[in-house]
């Protein structure tokens, strides 16, 4: 008897996937925790390569290549905002041609390729002819592309494997973005607390090779979870993937600019209706336009509802910039002296934004959420907005204590004479920089899962791989708009002979000026982002 009753439990298929065979997953068989953690030890391995540069790029661009100080922070910008919106043309093709498998498959081989010449360049005598350079800078790019096909895939397929209509798969999808981060942080610590030591005591070869291997076992991994993984079918394969998405931003693109009626913000039926008589405006039969269905103009209003929310969060992309430029030039001159004949390397510091990280994502999904759930009612506890919010409050205190911290790294400067010798260690010790790091860990914790979270949910299930390239972008830009800033203030801050707020000489520097510069645009955003946050109206989901 219980057989029988167990069994169409067993046979249960879940509705919009497939297994690997083609064949309706069952869901006992496929997705869940089982399938996620085979997709997890990708992602990890990935983000162990990808801050295992980024995390010292400063250093090995001031140090081999012998770039200033400013131009390095400008080039580490310049490549994390490219880096980071690359995936907007990853995520597009995944969600048109390749799928998210293949895209990820394709995106580690092209990874896998170019952190080998990363490790080739390394063993380049430096200048001769510039060809190092040539070759680093080559495979630092292509590392950018890679993962612009890699990262927006791989957590979008991770979260594809819990069902949002499943009670029980709808609250461990929510908890995945919590574990998610949560492990490849775990991964990032080993990066910043290990691999930056190698590279700066042992050698950049050794330090760029490591990430190769662990992308070669990772990769091994991810296809030994193929099995076990459930693969979505597309709503419109009638019509095409690429002419849906097409559809769905030429919609978007071409109304963007003219407004809507007014409506109140609890009648979603109403927002946005201008777009609804652009599906007649669009008629393909007139020879103006696409023709759209009636669901692609709901996709496209769902898209156009992001814009304010992505246009608010760029501040804090800006703030978060900085914790991989001019907090490890910081730690530089400070002192960094542990143990007799053991010093800690500068980018080594990022470790506590991981490791607050690491210890407060598991108080947050088992103690907050618990207790914030009963009083919400919410599976989430609070809401994505809310979180994303409060995580932005955090990072504002973060640049506040950072300028302070800065002003006292000066005063200490002048104090012992310092101020004109900018090789010499200043006699204050670095772990007065911790506490920054440590609230730049529990920010990240509120708003990049919140952000990461939001923009795959509140997109159209179709475009959840570009929703998580939309939230990449967000820092892609971030990074672009922090280079330009420190651009503009440098020049305009270097005339008649100052050397400016980013000397490179910090003792002459201004990076306190600086700090309480983004707390302040960091208000602001904040906000703003209250204002659009208070009328957002969420997705609905089946029940």
């Amino acid at each position: 008897m219980a057989g029988d009753s167990e069994t169409p439990l067993l046979l249960e298929t879940v509705d919009g996937v497939v297994d690997f065979k083609g064949s309706p997953a069952l869901r006992s068989k496929s997705g869940g925790w089982k399938a996620a953690a085979f997709i997890i030890s990708v992602e990890v391995a990935e983000r162990f390569a990808y801050y295992g540069i980024t995390s010292n790029l400063i250093n090995y661009l001031t140090g081999p290549l012998g770039q200033s100080t400013v131009t390095a922070a400008e080039n580490v910008n310049i490549w994390s905002g490219t880096a980071s919106l690359l995936p907007l043309l990853g995520a597009f093709l995944a969600d048109s041609f390749l799928g998210r498998y293949r895209t990820i498959l394709i995106a580690s081989l092209i990874y896998i390729l170019a952190l080998s010449l990363l490790t080739l360049s390394a063993t380049l005598p430096s200048n001769v002819d510039g060809g190092q350079a040539i070759l680093f800078f080559f495979s630092l790019y292509l590392v950018a592309f890679a993962q612009g096909g890699h990262k927006p895939c791989v957590q979008a397929f991770g979260a594809d494997q819990f069902d949002i209509n499943h009670p029980g798969e709808r609250k461990s999808r929510s908890s995945f973005f919590n574990w998610w981060y949560f492990t490849f942080t775990a991964g990032v610590l080993v990066t910043v607390s290990i691999l930056n030591y190698i590279q700066d005591n042992v050698g950049w070869v050794l330090g760029f090779g490591i990430p190769c291997i662990g992308m070669l076992i990772a990769l091994s991994l991810f296809l030994l979870g193929t099995w076990t993984y459930r693969f979505n079918i597309p709503q419109d394969q009638q019509r095409g993937p690429f002419s849906r998405i097409g559809r769905v931003f030429f919609v978007a693109l071409t109304n963007f600019q003219e407004p809507p009626p007014p409506s109140l913000p609890h009648q979603p039926s109403q927002q946005f209706s201008f777009l609804n008589k652009a599906l007649i405006a669009s008629d393909g039969s007139k020879g103006k336009g696409k023709a759209c269905s009636v669901s692609e103009v709901e996709e496209a209003k769902a898209i156009l509802r992001l814009l304010p929310i992505w246009a608010t969060s760029l501040i804090f992309a800006i703030v978060f910039s900085q914790s991989s430029t001019f907090f490890i030039k910081q730690g530089v001159t400070l002192d960094r002296k542990i143990l007799p004949g053991f010093y800690v390397p500068p980018a080594s510091l990022q470790s506590f934004i991981s490791l607050s990280i690491v210890l407060f994502i598991p108080v947050y999904d088992r103690i907050i959420v618990p207790i914030a759930r009963t009083f919400t009612g919410k599976p989430s506890g609070i809401t994505m907005l809310q979180r994303i919010g409060t995580g932005m409050l955090f990072s504002i205190i973060s640049m506040v204590i950072a300028a302070f911290v800065e002003m006292k790294r000066l005063k200490v400067a002048r104090d012992h004479g310092l101020i004109d010798m900018p090789n010499v260690t200043i006699p204050m010790s670095i772990w007065w920089l911790i506490p920054q790091y440590v609230l730049f860990g529990v920010s990240d914790v509120f708003t990049m899962v919140g952000l990461q979270e939001f923009f795959y949910d509140q997109v159209p299930d179709e475009l959840r791989s570009v929703g998580l390239s939309l939230y990449l972008s967000i820092f892609g830009v971030g990074s672009f708009l922090s280079s330009f800033l420190i651009s503009a203030i440098q020049k305009g801050t270097s005339k008649d002979g100052s050397e400016g707020w980013f000397a490179s000489n910090l003792n002459h520097a201004h990076l306190d000026y600086f700090y309480a510069l983004l707390a302040v645009l960091s208000v602001v955003e904040l906000s703003a982002f209250w204002f659009f946050s208070k009328s957002y109206v969420y997705k609905r989901t089946r029940t």
